[in-house]
């Protein structure tokens, strides 16, 4: 079943990839509608989009340690309360 809506749409073209030709992006019914954004800043908004999908989240690497030593901590806190009492 087809819906009589009709969607606008960016599409760019990603060349540095090996694995993507383009990229569409479906732009909202309210940038349409009011007009107010320049083609220039639409595609701007894209290529920023595409380049922040490119960055691996940072992990912390102490994560995991510093929860340790929290336990280790909380351990011996409660091992030398029952010692002492």
């Amino acid at each position: 079943m087809v819906k009589g809506n009709s969607r606008q749409v960016i599409m760019v073209h990603a060349p540095e990839t090996e694995l993507f030709e383009q990229v569409i992006f479906i732009l909202r019914d309210e940038v349409v509608s009011s007009g107010g954004i320049t083609d220039e800043a639409l595609l701007k908004e894209a290529r920023r989009l595409i380049r922040s999908g490119d960055k691996p989240r940072k992990k912390n690497r102490f994560y995991g340690a510093v929860w340790a030593g929290m336990g280790a901590v909380a351990t011996g806190f409660v091992w030398l309360l029952s010692i002492l009492l």
